[in-house]
């Protein structure tokens, strides 16, 4: 598995799945903030997989299922074995007849539904089931615990146990969470034996907060870690007054820091775009960076700037201001590999 700009093939864990090092996001054509055309959707899969990605990553929550929906018919021409697809449970989508949209979660779709925050085992069948359906797959090959922040004794007593046996019985290939924070998704690693954890916003150019705990003891035990966010939601992208970091106003300092390591990128004959992506994916526990696009254009941008080099001038400029930890490993460092995977412990 591997593409012009997917990057090579990446196993999540003691697992036998594999994912490109670039993956892409499917929130985006699930309507997130604003409506995407059936066909944009199609053409943005398709540039995707033109471009040498083959792992695309959805969830119920996304468009209360049209993010699925779409993502399995784009890629039903694909042969099976040449892509890995993951979807999420936790929220299951019940029919409902409130009526008005799904703005207030994020997406420009119309409020058929409603999501159940469900992590107990019979929930997490239920609603893998139910993507299977929207997806039109008989399979999945990776499966997270979706934002179980205010959920986490399920999480562990239940909704991960599930898994573990969807796992055994061979449902699923691989199984892990996918939060916006750090903390959790540490305990995931330290007591659990879940292959990957999705890690969105919390390592970052502009928030190293997974640092700390979260990829030590993933590089510690051999559990693969995903990126996703690494444009913290837009300041990363395009740093100027009024954009968003964590879908909120940018504060300050924030817009100070973006724009000053912009300013780095274009003295270095760079892009801040192409340093985030680098970032990322330079620390040796991340097996893949996922990223969100809604149309092929956005596809086509984040797969050329993946694939661009970034001059190591600018990662000691960026050193020498102190706008990266000591310990935060960029392209070019001398990173050890993944440490052989302990024996997990029992969920606590």
């Amino acid at each position: 598995m591997s593409g012009p700009a997917g990057g090579p093939a990446n196993r999540l864990g003691r697992s036998n799945v594999e994912i490109t090092a670039l993956a892409l996001g499917a929130a985006g054509i699930g309507n997130l903030f604003t409506e995407v055309p059936d066909q944009q959707a199609y053409e943005t899969v398709g540039a995707a997989w033109d471009a040498g990605v083959r792992y695309f990553d959805t969830a119920p929550h996304y468009g209360i299922g049209l993010s699925e929906r779409r993502l399995g018919a784009a890629l039903s021409e694909r042969p099976r074995s040449e892509y890995t697809i993951s979807t999420k449970v936790g929220r299951r989508l019940e029919p409902s007849d409130a009526g008005g949209d799904d703005l207030a979660n994020g997406f420009a779709v119309p409020a058929t539904h409603r999501r159940v925050w469900d992590f107990s085992a019979d929930g997490v069948r239920r609603s893998l089931e139910a993507s299977l359906e929207r997806l039109g797959v008989d399979r999945v090959d990776v499966v997270y615990l979706h934002d179980p922040d205010d959920h986490a004794e399920q999480a562990f007593r239940e909704g991960y146990p599930a898994l573990e046996k969807l796992r055994a019985e061979g449902v699923v290939g691989a199984i892990g969470a996918g939060m916006n924070q750090a903390e959790m998704l540490a305990r995931f690693i330290l007591d659990t034996d879940v292959d990957v954890v999705l890690c969105a916003g919390r390592y970052t150019l502009l928030d190293q907060g997974a640092l700390t705990e979260l990829l030590p003891a993933a590089q510690e035990r051999g559990t693969s870690v995903v990126i996703g966010g690494a444009f913290n939601s837009g300041l990363l992208a395009d740093p100027r007054p009024g954009a968003t970091y964590n879908y909120t106003a940018a504060p300050p300092e924030m817009l100070d820091r973006a724009l000053a390591l912009n300013a780095m990128a274009d003295r270095h004959g760079t892009t801040l775009r192409a340093a985030a992506l680098a970032f990322c994916a330079a620390h040796p526990a991340v097996a893949g960076v996922l990223v969100g696009a809604k149309s092929p254009h956005e596809v086509r941008d984040c797969a050329e700037q993946f694939a661009a080099p970034v001059p190591a001038a600018f990662w000691q400029e960026v050193r020498d201001a102190d706008l990266l930890p000591a310990d935060a490993p960029v392209p070019g460092d001398k990173a050890s590999k993944p440490k052989e995977p302990k024996e997990p412990k029992e969920p606590s």
